[in-house]
């Protein structure tokens, strides 16, 4: 319960990471209009243009003061972007971030700053939105294509059984992430987009054995045979009768295969080929900080998250299996 409550923890962050670290306005009030400047950190188009066309030059409070008095801003809890330097002035009251070895953890900067001063608390926050959607949209992708799959085959059997089985056995003999390599090797622009699907499109394969055999179990139940009497067709008695009744069991590997995604998302970014820049990633961080063995900090703050990370995923699958396993939940 400890790892399903940090995992609602990390997806808290994750959704209001421009309300904990950043230096654009949540919300602001500028020339009679309300505006959501921080929105932005999602997305750049999300940002109003209308502060491009005035060029803030993402300076935003001297600029709202400089450009309309009477404006008004709601600023995150940190005042850190994760992308770039705070200068001198930008803020009242906040000195410049320090640079290289002078970055050490201190009150304006909580995890300490980089090599270029860029603080490190803010690029950890906003970089758990890109750890957790590697981990869910990834897994989401396996889901679909290995349950669907795994349900076909152990409801049919047959042939259908057999292709399937062959099928799941081929993928399992194409190592992910040399695959993700071929793939950014090939795509002249390649996004953390790219390195998602193709971690969903080959780590299907264990969810869809474990569906296949749930499939083959129940379908021999009486209440599979009493929809057959009823005339029920196989779609329906397939993914409205067996699959919620199997589900169960094979909550335990997707749990296991989001762990498993953030890991090979960070190992990616380590070796300077997962997310591009400037989007912050734990692993990322990790590759600049090997460079600055000095620089303690830079290693040891992503480096737990990482490692908190993925036992919380790997907490959450040992318990559902203790859950789902009634020889387990014996003991």
């Amino acid at each position: 319960m400890a790892a399903f409550y940090f995992v609602c923890f990390m997806a808290f962050v994750a959704l209001f990471a421009p309300a904990i670290a950043g230096t654009k306005p949540i919300v602001c009030k500028y020339k009679g209009h309300i505006y959501f400047p921080a929105m932005g950190y999602f997305k750049n188009t999300w940002e109003n243009p209308v502060f491009q066309k005035d060029r803030f030059r993402k300076r935003y409070p001297v600029n709202l003061k400089e450009k309309d008095p009477l404006s008004w801003a709601i600023w995150p809890l940190v005042y850190q972007d994760p992308f770039r330097r705070i200068r001198e002035g930008e803020m009242p009251g906040q000195p410049e971030n320090p640079s290289r070895d002078k970055g050490t953890p201190n009150r304006y900067n909580i995890f300490g700053t980089d090599t270029r001063g860029v603080d490190i608390f803010a690029q950890m926050v906003h970089g758990t939105t890109i750890a957790l959607l590697v981990g869910f949209v990834s897994m989401g992708i396996a889901s679909t294509i290995g349950i669907t799959v795994g349900a076909l085959a152990g409801y049919l059997g047959g042939w259908t059984d057999m292709i399937v089985s062959r099928l799941i056995e081929v993928v399992m003999c194409v190592p992910t992430l040399v695959l993700i390599l071929a793939l950014i090797a090939i795509i002249d622009r390649p996004t953390i987009w790219h390195v998602m699907a193709v971690i969903g499109c080959t780590g299907w394969t264990g969810i869809a054995r474990l569906t296949r055999a749930e499939f083959l179990k129940l379908k021999q139940t009486e209440f599979v045979s009493a929809a057959r009497a009823m005339g029920y067709k196989p779609l329906r008695i397939v993914f409205r009768h067996i699959l919620p009744n199997a589900m169960a069991p094979v909550l335990v590997p997707i749990s296991f295969g989001i762990a498993s995604a953030i890991l090979i998302e960070a190992g990616l970014s380590f070796l300077g080929f997962g997310t591009p820049p400037p989007n912050p990633s734990w692993g990322t961080m990790l590759q600049t900080g090997r460079n600055n063995l000095d620089m303690w900090w830079m290693t040891f703050y992503p480096g737990m998250a990482i490692f908190l990370a993925v036992l919380a995923y790997n907490l959450i699958g040992e318990g559902l299996q203790h859950a789902t396993d009634p020889r387990l939940r014996s003991n």
